[in-house]
């Protein structure tokens, strides 16, 4: 399955109390679980820099990642961005293959 890397950042508003995160953070998780369940979760991060989360995850296509972006802004993200990322050892194969 593709992987992809979820970027969201967040009001200000809804990083001041820690329940009230945790609490929207199970809310989200709940509806991505609903509506995706093929979704496999790899890792979950707060971060420094423009965004406040990133999320990897593996999913059977672009649609449903598509899905995974639409849900997080629904559910309040401000801003949801999504890449598809290429294990390196993948990426090395696509390189070898431009080679021949």
């Amino acid at each position: 399955m593709p992987t992809f890397v979820l970027m969201t950042r967040h009001s200000a508003d809804s990083l001041e109390d820690a329940e009230s995160r945790r609490e929207m953070g199970r809310e989200w998780l709940n509806m991505v679980k609903k509506s995706c369940p093929e979704v496999k979760w790899l890792a979950h991060y707060a971060i420094l820099g423009p965004y406040d989360f990133m999320d990897i995850y593996k999913a059977p296509d672009v649609s449903t990642a598509h899905k995974v972006s639409l849900i997080s802004r629904s559910a309040g993200a401000l801003e949801a961005e999504s890449w598809q990322a290429l294990e390196y050892p993948e990426f090395l194969k696509v390189l070898e293959s431009l080679e021949d």
